[in-house]
């Protein structure tokens, strides 16, 4: 059974995009009708083989989003291959951790390292975004934040749980500046989701500390977080515009 393509037209760059949730969120869009923008950091085969996978529906583009300058080249890039770009989904994140007793710059280093993948660089993207839909009649933004980014993280993880934060309230303040310019951000916010990252947590602590207070018993699947993107991207959903969607299996409130 084939699937509607309320999406199609449209092109999508997809942060992080080469594996995981990223991968998932791109094959979702792409049967649904939209040209992905596969992004990746440093594994091309990776995201050579899901635009394969896709039968070449799609762009590829790299960048190193730990750098400065890397989301605003990874922009350029983007745009230049494709020309117009009706959303953004930043996904790529990463999760360090780093514990109290370490030494000062050791701890800084592992919070502006967090902040500059997870906040800065999807802040980044989101400004160079909104000039292009501005311009342009509109557009899309979806921020992966996080389950951690509403409730607190554990001690060891607190930076990655305080990009989460900021990337929530950056994303309810575009939505509340500028959804007079045609502008939809809304943040899904995950708690486990069976990815590789998550698979090797189980291997070192256990499923249990991963879904022990999760109500259903489970992590989320990509794909599930995949449909929620394809869902919040069409055209028919406008008034979904600054709101935050827990994907979460009922844990949020624990």
């Amino acid at each position: 059974m084939s699937l509607v393509q309320p999406l199609t037209g449209q092109t999508v760059l997809v942060t992080g995009a080469s594996g995981g949730i990223g991968a998932a969120i791109a094959e979702r869009l792409s049967a649904e009708g939209a040209r992905p923008i596969i992004h990746y950091g440093r594994d091309r085969q990776r995201a050579e083989a899901l635009l394969r996978k896709l039968g070449g529906n799609g762009l590829i583009v790299q960048a190193d989003l730990s750098r400065p300058d890397g989301a605003f080249a990874l922009w350029r890039e983007a745009l230049a291959a494709a020309g117009r770009i009706h959303a953004v989904v930043n996904n790529a994140g990463i999760r360090s951790e780093i514990s109290i007793d370490a030494d000062p710059s050791e701890w800084r280093t592992a919070w502006q390292k967090e902040f500059q993948v997870n906040f800065f660089a999807a802040a980044d993207l989101c400004k160079e975004a909104l000039l292009h839909f501005r311009q342009n009649g509109g557009g899309r933004i979806v921020n992966m934040a996080s389950r951690a980014g509403q409730r607190g993280y554990a001690a060891d993880a607190m930076p990655y749980g305080a990009t989460k934060a900021a990337l929530i309230n950056l994303t309810k303040s575009i939505a509340r500046s500028f959804g007079r310019d045609g502008v939809v951000a809304v943040s899904i916010a995950p708690g486990w989701v069976r990815t590789d990252m998550a698979e090797d947590f189980v291997v070192r602590h256990g499923k249990d500390a991963a879904v022990g207070d999760i109500p259903i018993g489970e992590m989320a699947e990509t794909g599930e977080i995949a449909e929620l993107v394809g869902f919040l991207l069409r055209p028919s959903q406008a008034s979904v515009n600054g709101a935050t969607f827990d994907v979460n299996g009922g844990s949020y409130i624990r």
